[in-house]
């Protein structure tokens, strides 16, 4: 029962319950009070002591719920059982022909002998046996189903079990039958098992590999089933960099230790370091300006861009959002007071899905909150540059630049667009500190993670 338990919580985990070792050990102190005789309290006791979150908290259940479902060992019928009843002198040759069947089964192996007797408990705990034998808590992809299914029939002796059909062909075809209806029927059984499984410990692998592929998938051609799914990876890079520079920053507050100093101020305790002395090195106050263009072309990039920025701000403490097609408009207040869906689309109602005017909104910006700009800020502009052969005004981002930190422009268009047709990214390059093609989730959270870094 402690490697079932060590199975469950190694499922819990692929299900997104974040389990740590101490919590492991609380878990197994509970369940070793509360025993396993009551699933109920059981799976109370697990999610008492698991559990964080109301979404953990349904995870860990539907993963208690099919982790202690065992698959049902499918009923085998007799053929004759349907059939009415024949004359006596048919009924005393079948009563012939059972004994007949019943010496020969005296000779079968062990599998075929459970079988024909349909002892379902029997066939549930040899199935629960052979999968431990054969390691089927490592099974990690789909595409491992048929030897895991293969390993538990070898574990089980589905070899001895197909020479006790041959001969049964050969001397009782009925029996042979039956036998034959019931193997077909613990083939089932074990397919169900591992697919069981494979939802039980393939979950994280299966996860990882579908974020993997959206990843670096272009985010323009995201297909509108996938959408969710991107959000809720987008999420994930965002949790990732928030782990990833929180912690410096709060290490640099406090700075490194001055080990000269250290010696010198304690000389008189005979270098006994009573007072420390700390060396910190002064950093300005992180300011974000994004301005993200959301015309038809680029809409879908700047939707994932946004919920990124924003989910940053236990990093970036000041962080201003703008919004643009053919003008533009702050979305900083809408992106923090309304869900990622409701933002999104009022948003969109507001000035996406337009022809982009580049230069207009660039005057638009510079008239309204150029006065947000200060040396300690960077500006990101997401956009692909096309401004519909329209003036592009890049002299306004010049004065950009050169108010602000740095200027970094993120263009979701391959490089070798750049430049042809109406495209003004030749020009606006000029004036950039940094240009990166941003076309994928991976290229984005590269770029913000690289922006990030510089305040640390």
């Amino acid at each position: 029962m402690r490697e079932n338990l060590h199975r469950f919580l190694r499922a819990a985990r692929g299900a997104g319950v974040r389990v740590s070792p101490a919590e492991s050990i609380d878990a197994m102190r509970a369940v070793s009070k509360v025993g396993f005789e009551d699933r109920g309290v059981l799976r109370d006791t697990f999610l008492l002591t698991l559990a964080k979150s109301q979404d953990e908290k349904r995870a860990l259940g539907e993963c208690f719920d099919l982790f202690f479902s065992q698959p049902e060992p499918a009923q085998d019928t007799k053929p004759d059982e349907s059939k009415s009843d024949d004359t006596d002198s048919s009924a005393g040759s079948d009563s012939s022909n059972d004994a007949s069947s019943g010496d020969q089964a005296q000779n079968l192996g062990p599998l075929a002998q459970m079988l024909l007797s349909q002892d379902r408990n029997a066939i549930a705990a040899a199935i629960a046996n052979a999968s431990g034998a054969a390691s089927l808590s490592n099974i990690r992809y789909f595409t491992q189903r048929g030897i895991f299914s293969g390993r538990i029939l070898d574990a089980m002796g589905i070899q001895r079990l197909r020479d006790d059909l041959d001969n049964l062909t050969a001397t009782n075809p009925a029996l042979a039958e039956r036998l034959q209806a019931a193997v077909d029927g613990l083939r089932g059984t074990v397919r169900d098992t591992v697919s069981q499984a494979l939802l039980l410990y393939g979950r994280e692998e299966t996860e990882n590999l579908r974020n993997e592929i959206l990843r670096n998938a272009p985010l323009a051609r995201i297909e509108p089933r996938q959408v969710e799914q991107m959000r809720a990876l987008i999420r994930q890079i965002a949790r990732r960099l928030r782990e990833r520079y929180s912690k410096p920053r709060k290490r640099q507050r406090r700075g490194h230790l001055d080990v000269r100093r250290t010696l010198r101020r304690n000389a008189a305790w005979g270098g006994v370091p009573f007072l420390t002395a700390w060396k910190r090195k002064h950093r300005d106050r992180p300011k974000i300006v994004a301005l993200c263009d959301v015309s038809g072309s680029v809409a879908r990039v700047s939707d994932f861009f946004l919920l990124l920025i924003h989910s940053l701000h236990e990093v970036v403490d000041d962080v201003r959002s703008f919004a643009f097609s053919g003008h533009l408009i702050e979305v900083s207040d809408i992106l923090e007071d309304k869900s990622p869906e409701a933002a999104m689309a009022e948003i969109m109602s507001k000035v996406g899905f337009g022809s982009s005017d580049y230069g207009n909104s660039l005057a638009d910006f510079e008239k309204g909150w150029m006065d947000t700009i200060t040396p300690q800020t960077t500006v990101i502009v997401l956009g692909d540059a096309r401004s519909n052969n329209l003036d592009p005004r890049a002299d306004i981002l010049r004065r950009i630049a050169e108010r602000s930190k740095r200027l970094v422009w993120l263009n979701p268009e391959g490089r070798m667009t750049w430049g042809f047709g109406d495209s003004e990214m030749p020009r606006y390059a000029t004036f950039c500190s940094v240009v990166r093609q941003c076309a994928t989730a991976q290229q984005l959270e590269r770029a913000v993670s690289d922006i990030v870094a510089t305040y640390q």
